[in-house]
């Protein structure tokens, strides 16, 4: 072998492992499973008081990227299902729909979250959108669906003043403060 089959196998052997180590990073090294406790109470907003009231929940799982307090990705990273036992109908009439909710992907390996399958259960009207934290962290909502089954999904998404900070725009009027650390 002379020295630039040597030189290209080495170029190509260390891309093959950096990109291995690239995949690995981004599908489950930038993940941890959260606990029921770790995710603690999943809230919508009361149509009437404006007030977050929890859910009855069953069989909670959760993934975030957050190690030790130490956020390892963005701000959008959280999902979550569960089971609920109160009825869509009921949730209908008593808390805030989002209309404009499109959940995330997740990592392949979190089955419970279908990401394209929420979102055409979404658009076919079959299940239903609610805010559940507005300003989770500047410019992230919480947003949880639920399907007439029961089965739930959480996940975060940029409002219009995330989308307008990341997009490098002005943020508009309604907008809380950005934080200093930002």
């Amino acid at each position: 072998m002379n020295a630039t089959r040597v030189a290209i196998v080495a170029i190509l052997g260390s891309s093959v492992i950096f990109g291995a180590l690239m995949y690995y990073q981004l599908v489950y090294a930038g993940y941890v499973e959260l606990t029921a406790t770790e995710i603690g109470e999943i809230q919508l907003i009361s149509i009437i008081s404006g007030d977050p009231e929890p859910l009855l929940l069953e069989n909670v799982k959760g993934i975030d990227s957050v190690v030790d307090g130490v956020r390892l990705s963005s701000s959008v990273s959280y999902r979550a299902c569960f089971m609920t036992q109160q009825s869509q109908a009921k949730l209908i009439e008593a808390y805030v729909i989002m209309n404009d909710a499109v959940p995330l992907t997740a990592p392949p390996w979190f089955d419970c979250f279908d990401a394209r399958a929420i979102g055409q259960s979404l658009e076919d009207g079959v299940a239903t959108a609610f805010m559940s934290q507005e300003n989770i962290t500047f410019g992230v909502d919480r947003v949880v669906a639920v399907l007439p089954n029961g089965y739930g999904f959480v996940w975060h998404q940029l409002n219009s003043c995330g989308n307008a900070v990341f997009s490098g725009d002005p943020t508009p009027d309604h907008c809380p403060d950005l934080p200093e650390d930002f």
